[in-house]
């Protein structure tokens, strides 16, 4: 079966816009993943330059070198190590990547660095602001539920790293968040 990896693929959301951009140009698909589509039958490189362009209108892109699948690789083991963190799991990040995408993490540690202008630990700490931010506004769980549930160990350390990636605290971030929220809830 042939596949396409694409860029930017990090949440449930992207994995439905996606299976929708396929129904709605008509290309038959097996399975839409975080990164990757697999696609029923071949297309050609005309049909594969209109879903390039399309993909692109959603923030996607289609991606075809060796380095810059592995780099979408490691993005998205990144979020599945942030998913299982929310399961409890404390594993080496380090480690967890080494294993998911089978190469050492010295060379794709290097390769990450070069390719996207910063570490992967750097990465992966935005991304979990990003969900942290996330839960905030939803407005369900308390800070601490929040710092748990995305593996910080203690409010205190949810609350710097929040302020150092985003220049707020995380109740100034909510407060703004809500108000957001109550202004669109009224249209």
């Amino acid at each position: 079966m042939p596949k396409l990896f694409i860029k930017n693929m990090v949440c449930p959301r992207c994995i439905s816009s996606v299976e929708s951009l396929l129904s709605r140009v008509n290309l038959s698909y097996k399975k839409v993943i975080l990164g990757e589509v697999e696609l029923a039958d071949d297309i050609s490189e005309k049909e594969k330059e209109f879903l390039n362009d399309e993909l692109k209108s959603l923030g996607f892109e289609l991606i075809d070198n060796r380095a810059s699948v592995l780099i979408e690789k490691i993005k998205k083991a990144v979020m599945k190590f942030i998913s299982s963190s929310e399961a409890g799991k404390k594993e080496n990040l380090s480690a967890f990547i080494a294993s998911e995408v089978n190469y050492e993490y010295t060379y794709i540690s290097g390769l990450f660095s070069s390719m996207e202008g910063t570490t992967i630990e750097h990465y992966y700490i935005n991304q979990r602001i990003e969900k942290v931010k996330e839960l905030l506004v939803y407005d369900e769980l308390s800070l601490s539920e929040i710092a748990d549930k995305t593996g910080f160990s203690s409010i205190h350390h949810i609350s710097s790293q929040f302020k150092k990636v985003t220049g707020l605290t995380p109740s100034h971030f909510k407060k703004i968040g809500l108000e957001k929220r109550k202004a669109i809830d009224n249209l």
